[in-house]
This record gives C-alpha cells, structure tokens and sequence, in this order.
C-alpha cells in the first residue's frame, strides 16, 4: 500500500480578492485580558483541527474570512498543529500573505511550543533553545515579523521554570511576541511562573487550560489563581470534542471524529451517562431557543475569569452558529442550577 503523502497547499488554489466586512465589529462582544490592556472576542479561532496539509485551503480560507468578518480578530495557533507538524501554520501563513497583511493591526495572533517537533534534545519541552528556535521557525512558516501571543505549551518536568520563563521574557524583549502566556499548567506551576515573569517585567498575559461542562478541573483552583495573579484566561475544547453538539445524540457517525477513532475522542468515550446528559442539555437549550453548542458557550462564558473561548471549524457556518449564540441572554442564577444538576 502507498503511504498517505500530504501534499502542501498552494497559493494558486486561494480565493482572491478579499476585503473585510465593514461591519465586524457592530456585535463582536470584546473582554478585557486579566489586567492587561488587550482586549479579545469572547470567542476566538483555534486552528488545532481543520488546517492541516490534507484539508482543503479554500475551506481553510473560507474560515478564516467568515471569522474576521464576524468580529474574530483573534487566531490561535501551535507549532504541532496539522497534520503534519507545522501544516497549520503553513496554511495559516498562506492565507494571511493572499488575505490578511492590510489587517495586521487588527489581529491578534498566537502561537506555542513544548511538544514534540523535531529530532533530538532539543525539539520539545521548556528550554531556553527549544523555545527561541520553535518560535523562529514558527514565524517564518507563518511569514510574520512577531506573534502577539507566544505560550509555553506545557510545564517541562526537568527544565527549571525559571529557565523557561526566561526565554519568555527574552523572546518579547527581542520583539518576537508581544506577550506571553502559559498552557496546561497547574495552579501551583501557574503561581510561580507569574511570579517569575513579573520580576522579570514581562507579566504573564494568558493561561490556556481546556475547560467545558464535562471537564470541570479548572473550578479546582487555577480560575482562582488567575483572578489574584490578573492573568486572562481563554479555554480550548469548549464543545468537549464534539460531545456537547447534537453530532452524538443518536449515534456516532461515521465521518466524526470518534467514528473515525481520533486520538483525543473515542467510541469508548461517547458512552450512554455523556449522551443522557448532553440529551438533557440539549432540551434545555432549546427551552432558550440555543443550540446545545451556543449554550455550552453560554455557559463558559457565565465565568468572570474567562477571557475568550477557542472554537474549532471545518465549515464558516459552525463559527456563524456560536457567534449567534453570543447574542442570547446571559444564563440567571436559576437556569445555572438547573444546568448543575444535569452535570452532577
């Protein structure tokens, strides 16, 4: 059998001519990040999923577009994102040059490094080298002269934090990012790593923790060290994969990503306690008029601390459904109990 090959997209297979809705910002809602002066979209595009070198870029393009036009000005990347390794970026890149370069000032755009990206000891985790030469790399794939967000990706067990928050502060005072933030990392590591940033003058801007009616940990303790630290926070895996859509109700399709067996949700995983309460939810945002997908938003965004909410798309009309969702009702005290025991 041939070997999958992932052929890199081209700028010819671009759509031309792009010129940002005069509207975008007319009903984007904006929250201010911890205590910084930046401020983001109460939801944001993550290119985790949808980017790579196998999807279509005219879809890609047509994302990103839709987005902006929507009031999404914020576009959340990593040097692993694809596949392969560094696909999102590429794509990303590509459609910035054709689309985005008369936008910049309007954009905020991130990136991280700590996993695994190339041969050797020095392609992952938290040292000074792997840092600055991932987020050089980045930079170019992306063909910017800085990134406005650049993370940590995740705590390096061996590398001292101090190490690792140095390179941060090193990578904004050589202009390669404007702030820097951290992601999946616990309260403690959290408290110590703004600790050190703030010495050093280059306060931690954002925490990126995953956070979504079925996974709660981030109640336990991190949303209350970011509130005494002033770091924002914006949540990745809002929808819990797919779990919190009507896509599982009855079934697992074929084309979904548990279907098709994905790495971070499986059968196993869509059992009948998840469909029951994602069931139970869903008559309840419909009582609201919502989709079940606009109210999990709804329901993160109850929540002070939060910033942003990252969502992923692999059509324009699954980012036009939740940026409809930001226009209902902030959820009362009453709904918010009904919720929490369909959750117990």
């Amino acid at each position: 059998m041939t070997p999958q090959r992932f052929l890199s997209p081209t700028a010819s297979q671009l759509a031309t001519t792009y010129v940002a809705s005069t509207a975008r910002y007319d009903q984007m809602s904006f929250r201010r990040t911890g205590r910084s002066g930046l401020l983001l979209p109460s939801i944001s595009l993550g290119l985790w999923q949808n980017f790579g070198d196998a999807d279509p870029i005219a879809t890609s393009q047509a994302i990103l577009r839709r987005s902006f036009d929507l009031g999404v000005t914020h576009f959340d990347l990593a040097n692993n994102y694809g596949p392969p390794q560094g696909a999102a970026e590429r794509t990303f890149g590509q459609i910035f040059a054709a689309d985005f370069k008369a936008y910049r000032d309007e954009m905020v755009i991130s990136t991280k490094a700590g996993y695994d990206m190339w041969p050797g000891p020095y392609g992952e985790w938290g040292s000074r080298k792997y840092l600055i030469a991932s987020l050089d790399q980045s930079l170019k794939r992306m063909g910017l002269d800085y990134v406005d967000v650049f993370y940590s990706h995740r705590p390096d067990p061996e590398t001292p934090l101090e190490e690792t928050m140095g390179a941060l502060d090193h990578i904004v005072r050589s202009g390669r990012a404007l702030y820097v933030g951290i992601s999946n990392y616990s309260p403690e590591q959290t408290r110590e790593s703004s600790k050190i940033l703030r010495a050093l003058g280059t306060p931690c801007l954002l925490h990126q923790p995953r956070y979504n009616m079925f996974d709660r940990r981030i109640e336990g303790g991190l949303l209350d060290v970011l509130k005494e630290e002033g770091i924002g926070c914006i949540v990745f895996s809002p929808l819990a994969q797919g779990l919190l859509t009507e896509r599982y109700l009855e079934g697992i399709p074929a084309d979904s990503r548990a279907g098709k067996a994905g790495r971070f949700l499986k059968p196993e995983n869509v059992n009948q306690e998840v469909v029951d309460r994602a069931r139970k939810l869903a008559a309840f945002a419909r009582q609201r008029g919502q989709s079940l997908a606009q109210l999990a938003v709804t329901w993160i965004l109850r929540q002070p601390q939060i910033t942003s909410i990252l969502i992923g798309a692999s059509r324009p009309a699954q980012v036009e459904e939740l940026y409809a969702g930001l226009s209902f009702p902030a959820l009362t005290a009453n709904e918010i109990a009904e919720i929490e025991k369909y959750l117990q």
